[in-house]
């Protein structure tokens, strides 16, 4: 069982008899007090989606849930529900769009290193790789002699996430995106 401080980001833990999935933490340290820090966690209840927000002692123990984790592709969207299909074993599974909506801006239909998150093998979220390759559809035109500077301009990808780019980037160009950071990290 590991600590309250040990906990990451789209774990799965159970609570009061629940499985949560934790979206978001937020650790502060209170002043004048002798204790530890605190972590604020924002818990979603994995059946039915509703939110909780829990702070935690960096000393309280959580349980993890059971979680897995399957590799999977984008297969399609049918209104609100997207499908994703098991690379290995071809099991649909299908996520709200309100579930994944942030990982949504990452995908394409030919996104590689996807992963289906399933506990008690229900499709919870959507675990994404480090980096994608995303395709530009809209940025300024690129500045002829434009060098690799440290100037940048906005580009909207192909799936309506816009990150900075730098001048010589144009529209049409593929390029690698950081995940985590929502950053340009190159030309794919």
């Amino acid at each position: 069982m590991p600590k309250a401080s040990e906990i990451k980001k789209n774990s799965a833990v159970e609570y009061e008899g629940r499985a949560y999935f934790v979206k978001d933490i937020e650790r502060s340290v209170p002043q004048g007090r002798a204790g530890g820090s605190l972590y604020r966690m924002r818990l979603y209840d994995v059946v039915t989606g509703s939110k909780l927000d829990e702070t935690f002692k960096d000393s309280d123990m959580l349980t993890l849930a059971d979680l897995v984790r399957r590799p999977a592709t984008f297969s399609y969207s049918d209104g609100d529900e997207f499908v994703f299909m098991d690379s290995e074993d071809f099991t649909q599974y299908s996520l709200n769009r309100e579930a994944i909506a942030e990982e949504l801006l990452f995908i394409s239909e030919d996104t590689q290193g996807l992963m289906v998150i399933l506990v008690s093998d229900a499709p919870v979220a959507l675990g994404l790789p480090p980096t994608v390759d995303l395709d530009i559809v809209e940025t300024d035109p690129s500045v002829k002699g434009g060098s690799a500077t440290a100037r940048t301009k906005p580009a909207k990808l192909s799936t309506g996430l816009v990150v900075q780019v730098p001048e010589h980037i144009s529209t049409g160009d593929r390029i690698k995106v950081n995940v985590e950071e929502r950053r340009f990290l190159g030309r794919a």
